[in-house]
């Protein structure tokens, strides 16, 4: 149709489609895929790397299907898996490898991880010691006996002290105030004395224990210990053993003479006390008798 007898023009458009878009998220996807495939590869490179060959046999055989037992007992079945025991489908794995480092346990172990032969000699030191101890308060009870019983005795029952120690039957004649057992400076026994160590003595003559005796002094006025001390109390400690053997007690059996000194005093805290001057005579525990072959 015309206007003014001129033709209408009509002008067509195509509009032609976007390319410049993206495609969607699937290369991410695939990208996820390749730094796990990657990360996958690299941690296998690490563990061949650090494994000992035992590890990469074991780890071999765990994925191994050859041996993987065709029974359906324990944990077969199509959804059953595997079992590294033998009492499973598995038969062999990393187990294998363990057992094979793992050392053997000595035959005579018991289940407490201590060897029969350990537990025995154990029990044997035990009843020792048992037996030590039972014959030790059968001692001290006659010492304090005999203290009683005698009348020479019974004024002088305060000077003597008598318990167990780990390391034996312990007797101790102290000095009390006004009835000392040696003369000042003196290493010559009085009769107090005397009397005390022929009581000891029967004592020491029922056991077969070795004996040891150390002489103490007391502290002297000012803190200042005089070196002759040393001597004085190893003398005594030698005369109260010179009686000892008069009475009976066989020289074999006195493992050690010593004089301490003021060292080991008895009462710490006073130092100056007489009780701190005293003859210490122990009867030693026996050693426990060592097994066989049982060099250090």
């Amino acid at each position: 149709m015309a206007v003014g007898d001129q033709p209408i023009i009509v002008i067509k458009k195509i509009k032609k489609g976007d390319h410049g878009g993206h495609h969607g998220g699937a290369w991410k996807v695939a990208y996820a895929d390749f730094v796990t495939a990657m990360m996958a590869f690299f941690l296998l490179m690490w563990l061949i790397n650090t494994t000992s060959p035992q590890q990469k046999r074991g780890i071999a055989d765990y994925f191994a299907p050859a041996s993987v037992s065709e029974t359906t007992s324990g944990s077969g079945g199509i959804l059953g898996g595997t079992s590294l025991s033998n009492s499973g489908s598995k038969g062999s794995g990393s187990k294998d490898v363990i057992q094979a480092l793992a050392p053997d346990a000595p035959q005579d172990v018991t289940e407490t991880g201590q060897s029969q032969t350990s537990a025995s000699q154990q029990s044997q030191q035990t009843a020792q010691q048992q037996q030590e101890d039972a014959a030790f308060t059968s001692a001290a009870q006659s010492l304090r006996q005999a203290m009683q019983d005698m009348p020479e005795l019974a004024e002088l029952s305060k000077q003597i002290i008598v318990d167990q120690t780990p390391e034996g039957l312990r007797i101790q004649l102290v000095d009390q105030e006004g009835r000392s057992m040696f003369q000042e400076g003196s290493a010559v026994p009085n009769d107090r004395a005397k009397v005390l160590l022929g009581a000891v003595s029967k004592v020491i003559n029922q056991l077969p224990n070795r004996v040891s005796i150390a002489g103490h002094t007391s502290a002297s006025t000012g803190g200042v210990k005089p070196t002759s001390d040393w001597a004085l109390s190893s003398a005594r400690a030698d005369a109260a053993r010179s009686i000892l053997q008069g009475d009976g007690v066989d020289p074999d059996r006195v493992y050690q003479v010593a004089g301490k000194a003021a060292s080991d005093p008895l009462y710490p805290d006073d130092p100056l006390l007489p009780g701190n001057r005293r003859i210490t005579i122990v009867l030693l525990r026996e050693a426990p008798v060592l097994p066989p072959n049982s060099g250090p």
